[in-house]
């Protein structure tokens, strides 16, 4: 598996409510162990997440020839162009509606999470956003593309358990300034969630046809 290709993705893994939600958390009054809760629920929906995805590819595989990750034309490309047009219907649908747009009113239901809610938060981020399942997808093509093990999308799953990590991370380095920062950056967030939504598309339709 080409690395350079599905290690980026991680970023788009965690981009959107996800990170929006590890801001959240990171913001709390407990914020240590909420947080922890949050990534450990990122952490076993991601694994199992691309187990299962891989699985697909392989029973799609079984009967669809995705041929080589070096040919444009393969099958797995074309699902992988497939998903391109979406994520870009995606991101036009959100510009058309930025004015009505709002935030998820779960986002605001998180300022009061205890550890498990964090970590249910942490699982349903990950298995029921299209954009993850999508992404998660795409790794499961390339392992079976390159004929390679679950072991080997491991560096993917920690590297997204990593960006989640990122605002605990500067919270606890840079202590009172990310603690006073932060409610900001979460405010914006939830304020131009259609902008992050945005975004997140065309992240990922850079990292696919990259």
């Amino acid at each position: 598996m080409d690395n350079l290709k599905i290690l980026p993705l991680a970023i788009t893994m965690m981009a959107g409510p996800q990170i929006m939600s590890a801001v959240i958390f990171a913001t709390a009054q407990k914020a240590v162990r909420i947080s922890l809760a949050f990534l450990v629920g990122v952490l076993m929906a991601t694994s199992l997440g691309v187990a299962v995805m891989l699985g697909v590819a392989t029973g799609l595989g079984g009967a669809v020839d995705f041929g080589s990750s070096d040919n444009k034309s393969s099958a797995g490309h074309v699902i992988q162009y497939v998903l391109v047009a979406l994520l870009i219907l995606a991101a036009l649908r959100n510009w058309r509606k930025r004015e009505t747009v709002e935030p998820p009113k779960w986002l605001h239901a998180l300022m009061s999470a205890d550890a498990r809610k964090a970590f249910r938060t942490g699982l349903l981020v990950i298995l029921v956003m299209p954009s993850d399942l999508m992404v998660m997808l795409t790794v499961g093509i390339h392992l079976e593309q390159a004929k390679d093990s679950y072991v080997d999308a491991l560096p993917f799953i920690a590297l997204t358990v990593a960006v989640g990590a990122v605002p605990l991370l500067l919270r606890v380095l840079l202590g009172r300034r990310a603690a006073s920062a932060m409610p900001s950056l979460r405010d914006w967030m939830n304020n131009n969630s259609w902008l992050v939504n945005i975004i997140v598309c065309l992240i990922f339709v850079v990292l696919i046809l990259a």
